[in-house]
């Protein structure tokens, strides 16, 4: 597992300071993945009626997990400068916390190819979480999604990374 170096210059700018998209084309094909998550706290009548499939606008879980799914393949067309990928697996998973009244999301992104696949995670887990708040909202309008973040890449040349318990 290597540390990342806090001094290590953007990859996103040119030598003059103009944003561009990296290249590449010289970087070796490898298998990729990427896992990020996030959570949304509610109050606890919100999640008894997620958990009891009780909301108005139906399967709130199943919609989320579906909105992340689409959403990872959007992501060059969100984020300008990522690369469009082509990506061989998504998985969201959810978990609930009762004493926490919350919905953790899990999002976890594969590719095999030249660029890694963090953006493509945390996009899935950011609209997971957004569906979720979007489905709920006429009950429960304080949710709050937070602790979004990459936990684990692998492939590439650099590595392993985790991110720190």
């Amino acid at each position: 597992m290597k540390k990342q170096s806090v001094s290590r210059k953007l990859t996103h700018f040119d030598s003059q300071g103009q944003a561009w998209m990296v290249d590449v084309a010289g970087k070796a094909e490898t298998q990729r993945l990427a896992r990020a998550s996030g959570r949304i706290v509610m109050q606890p009548a919100t999640l008894r009626l997620i958990v009891s499939g009780a909301a108005k606008k139906g399967d709130v879980l199943g919609i989320a997990r579906i909105a992340g799914i689409q959403a990872s393949k959007q992501t060059a067309t969100l984020i300008p400068l990522c690369h469009p990928l082509a990506l061989t697996k998504v998985e969201i998973e959810f978990t609930i916390s009762r004493k926490a009244h919350a919905v953790t999301c899990i999002a976890t992104a594969e590719t095999l190819g030249r660029t890694g696949v963090e953006m493509e995670a945390l996009t899935a887990a950011s609209v997971a979480l957004l569906t979720i708040y979007d489905m709920c909202k006429a009950v429960d309008r304080g949710m709050r999604i937070e602790s979004l973040g990459l936990k684990e890449k692998r492939g590439g040349k650099s590595g392993v990374w985790l991110a720190k318990a």
